[in-house]
Parts: structure tokens; sequence; C-alpha cells
């Protein structure tokens, strides 16, 4: 499944890549959305777009290599890749943006690191998944047979195709015996492997190893053999794509807004208020990931409950984290954002539009940690369908609302950065509740199940 999902990956991106290069120019004619187009200013941002578009293939293989080290619970691999690939790329901004070559330097050349950053993380993955270190390799012979990756992963649902639950029991067994092997050895040499050592390894190390080379494992020619696992894939695709188009939908109307109606100031405000926001929003949204990992454990468990007691229990866990994230980061953005701006200008001026965005920026980001708690817990249950909806309908609500500031502001009325950030906040406030309230929803639904088996069983 992991294989065939790189694969798909790669074709995704392949066409995605070749899409938003050929339409570039389209779409950044539509972003800017008014007849006072810079030449200069379009050609550099088209360059920018079309050389992106170049390391999308490597963008979503990496992307679904991360998820699938999360879904294994393993935390490091990514965290290593990733850094890698974030040096990589600070590197080559370093040498390539002051290059004068319009096509190696500037936005270009920036654009030029990130697309090598990209690749450079997806060699570095691939290599992760398909070669074991030694001394791993070493630890698993030592009882007289090298181990497989699958043969790690224990099925214990009872209906596989309603219930996948996935353990690593095995491991934990083999750890057992060969404690018990070492313990009762003679060999003056032998390194002792406890249960804790071989849990601090990044698990998705070596996980490929022994039977898929590097570069076998994103060749697209055999997913003719992988038909029936494809098709595992196709109910998530509608859903899936949703939400993620719809999750664009806000930031792009949001720039269309700002560069077609704002002015100069504003635009310039909004630019270092989206930056600033990028930077703080990861911090958060890493929630979501969190709880992709966790919850479907706990989901696939067989209904009870201890079941029902355990998703209750980590739901209001997950709510804590997140309103502590969020309470921290609206204290990042009250304190940071006024000095972070200096960092991007010395304008007055455009220093006093972004303090006009900072309420904003806070109140989004206060319940983005909730937010991204309760969407990554939906997912985790797979309550697909009911964020298909949603960001169906946000997709075309959030534009209207922004579309509206754009035409109260085309017709004289004073319309600044903070009137923009304060409609995005209100669509954050607005989401958040409906993921809360429907994991509450969902949790109520689960407790009901239970007591009416419990109320049948006892009849």
């Amino acid at each position: 499944t992991l294989v065939t999902a790189l694969r798909l990956a790669l074709l995704v991106g392949v066409a995605f890549g070749a899409v938003l290069g050929c339409a570039a120019p389209t779409l950044l004619r539509m972003l800017i959305g008014n007849s006072s187009l810079d030449p200069t200013v379009y050609q550099s941002a088209l360059r920018y777009v079309q050389i992106r578009s170049l390391g999308m293939p490597a963008a979503v293989v990496i992307g679904t290599a991360q998820s699938a080290c999360l879904g294994m619970k393993d935390v490091k691999s990514p965290l290593y890749v990733l850094a890698a690939a974030a040096g990589i790329n600070l590197l080559g901004d370093m040498l390539m943006v002051r290059n004068a070559s319009p096509w190696l330097g500037g936005a270009a050349g920036a654009a030029w690191a990130t697309v090598f950053s990209q690749y450079g993380a997806l060699l570095m993955f691939l290599r992760w998944l398909t070669v074991k270190s030694k001394k791993l390799c070493d630890t698993d012979s030592l009882d007289g047979h090298v181990m497989e990756p699958m043969e790690i992963i224990k099925d214990t649902s009872k209906d596989v195709r309603k219930n996948i639950k996935v353990t690593f029991g095995n491991a934990y067994e083999r750890g057992t015996v060969l404690r018990k092997k070492l313990f009762s050895s003679n060999q003056p040499n032998v390194v002792e492997v406890t249960k804790s050592k071989r849990n601090k390894d990044a698990l998705a190390k070596g996980f490929l190893s022994g039977t898929h080379k590097p570069f076998s494992v994103l060749n697209p020619t055999r997913l003719t053999r992988s038909k029936s696992t494809i098709k595992k894939f196709l109910p998530f695709v509608v859903p899936v794509t949703t939400t993620s188009i719809g999750r664009v939908s806000g930031f792009v109307t949001m720039s269309h807004v700002a560069s077609s109606a704002l002015g100069t100031f504003d635009m310039a405000a909004h630019q270092i208020a989206i930056s600033i926001f990028c930077c703080l929003a990861p911090v958060v949204d890493a929630l979501n990931q969190v709880a992709q990992s966790f919850v479907p454990g706990i989901f696939a468990r067989e209904k009870g409950r201890a079941r029902a007691v355990a998703l209750r229990k980590t739901s209001i866990n997950f709510a804590k984290v997140g309103a502590l994230f969020g309470s921290v980061i609206v204290a990042l953005v009250a304190t940071c954002v006024p000095a972070l701006s200096k960092c991007f200008t010395t304008d007055p001026i455009v220093l006093s539009r972004v303090k006009n965005a900072i309420p904003g920026i806070a109140v989004f980001l206060g319940f983005d940690g909730l937010m991204c708690i309760g969407e990554g817990t939906l997912l985790g249950q797979n309550d697909l369908k009911f964020l298909r909806n949603m960001y169906a309908a946000f997709f075309f609500l959030v534009p209207s609302f922004m579309l509206r500031l754009k035409r109260r502001a085309l017709n004289g009325i004073d319309v600044g950065i903070g009137a923009l950030w304060g409609t995005f906040s209100v669509y954050e406030v607005v989401r958040t509740v409906l993921w809360l309230g429907r994991v509450v929803w969902l949790q109520h639904r689960t407790e009901r199940e239970v007591d009416e088996m419990e109320a049948a069983a006892a009849t």
C-alpha cells in the first residue's frame, strides 16, 4: 500500500505540475485582477511559478512519505529528512538569489533553491525507506533470522474489511526472545538490545529494504500490478481533493483582493502579514497530523465501552493541547509581529497597516489549534463526507465575502488590511465551532451505540 501510494503521488505531482506550469499566465492574471499590471513584476512572478511547478512531483511524494511515517508513529524520519532539505534550501538561496540572471537569480533563484531542496528530500526519503542501517540489521539477525519490515506488523482485527488495527506486537515478542538469548549467551562481545533501545529507532528506516530499491519504489509502470490496491484509494479522491481546494480558496481570494483593490501600502502590509502568518501557522498545523496519526488506532478498535472512553479522553486531551498552543501563538503574535515587521520594511505607513492586521491574525491563530485538532480527529474517524461538504461550501462562501470587500473598496469605501484579516478570522472561528461540534456529536453517537449494545446484551 505504501509503495502504491508513493507511485500514485508521483503521477498526481506530474499532472499537477504540468497543469500549473501551463496555466501559470492565466492564473496570475486572474490573481492580480486589474489592468495595472507591471510587466517586470508579472514576468518575475511567472518565472517563479513555472520553476516551482517543476518541483510538484517531488513535493507530492514527500508529503505522502511524511504522512506514511506519521501513520507508523514515526516522527523522527520526517524530521531528519526535512531538516536536511531545509539546509539545502537555505544554501541554495544564499548561492542563487544574488545571481544577476533573470532565470537563475532573484525570485527565480529562490524558486530553484526550493526545487533542489524538494528533490533532495525525495532522494533522502527513498534511501531512508529502502536502506536499513547496519546497526539495525545486526540486531535483527542476532537470533539467526533477518526480520523483514512487514514481519513486525501484526493484523489484530477480526474483520479486515471493517476494522484495520496495526500493532507492533511481533516486534515486541521478537525483542523478548532476543533479550533471553543475549542474557544466556556466553559470548563476550554481544551487545544487549532492549525494547527501549528498539523503540528509539526510527520505525520507517529501512521499512522497504529487501523488497525495493530506491528508484524501483517510484516506478509508475508497476501500478498495473496493484489495481486492487489503487481501488482502495478511490473513495478518498473526491473528499480529499475538495478539502484541499477548500482550504486554499480563502488565501487565494485574500491575495486577489489585496492586489486588486487595497492600494500599495495595504498590499505591502498584507505581504508582510501573510509571511509572518505562514511562519507561525505550522506550529499548530502539526496538531492536525498528530491527531490523524493517533485517532485511527483507537477508532479501529472493537466497538465497546473501552473504545468510547478512549475516544472521549483522546478528544479532550487534544482539545486542551490545541487551546494551549493557540494561547501561546496569540502571545507570540501580539509581542513578535510588530518587531518582526521591522525586518521587512522601515516605512512607517506600512508598519502601521501591519498593526491593523494583528487582531485578525491573533484570532485566526488562536483558534487554529482547536481547528486542527478537530479536523485531524474527524479525519482519523473517517468522517470524510462531512469535511468534503463543509469545504465545498467554504469554497464558495469565503470568496464571496472577500469579494464583497473588494466591491466596497472599488466603490470608494475605506477597506483596509484590518477588515481583510478580520473577515478571514471569522471564517476560522466558524470552522472551529463546526469541527468541534461535529466531534462532540460523533462522541455522543458512539456512546449511544454502546449503551444500546449493552442494553441488548443484558436482555
